[in-house]
């Protein structure tokens, strides 16, 4: 007959001390996982995942924005509201397991900014940040390039669209 993990075995000093394992894969619907110990557990939800990841994404050059045009555009009216924080999450989505982690980020890249080493690059600062920081594998990070930004959309000149009062 097995005995419950909880009881000591004959001729032990106890339970085992120390780290285990994840706990259990959250439920279905969930959005949090758990590092338990004998001491207690730390509990990572999916945003915190996201926000490191989002970090990351906006640390490396070569990315304008994070978000699709949509997400942008939300973020920028959110941005006109006096007291409203930055969205670090915007433009990335997670799905964090028992000890793995995916990573879906969208991105707008600088014009001239080889795609394919941005993508590597993006790849290497958010696997390096959310393993660092979480301790959870980084099993897949899939970025998706939504748009270029070109120099010449900032450089929006009053010659081109002049008053209409004054």
């Amino acid at each position: 007959m097995a005995t419950p993990a909880s009881s000591a075995q004959p001729g032990s000093t106890g339970p085992e001390r120390g780290p285990r394992p994840l706990a259990a894969a959250p439920q279905a619907g969930s959005a949090s996982t758990q590092l338990v110990t004998d001491q207690g557990r730390t509990i990572l939800t999916d945003t915190v995942v996201s926000k490191i990841a989002g970090t990351a994404t906006r640390q490396v050059d070569g990315v304008h924005a994070l978000g699709g045009g949509t997400a942008r555009a939300v973020e920028a009216l959110r941005g006109r509201i006096p007291g409203a924080r930055v969205n670090h999450s915007q433009g990335v989505a997670v799905e964090v397991g028992e000890r793995q982690a995916a990573i879906d980020i969208g991105i707008v890249a600088d014009y001239g900014v080889p795609i394919y080493d941005l993508g590597a690059a993006i790849r290497r600062n958010v696997i390096d940040a959310v393993e660092r920081m979480t301790g959870l594998e980084v099993v897949e990070v899939n970025v998706t390039v939504y748009d270029v930004h070109l120099p010449s959309e900032d450089e929006v000149s009053d010659a081109e669209y002049p008053s209409r009062v004054q």
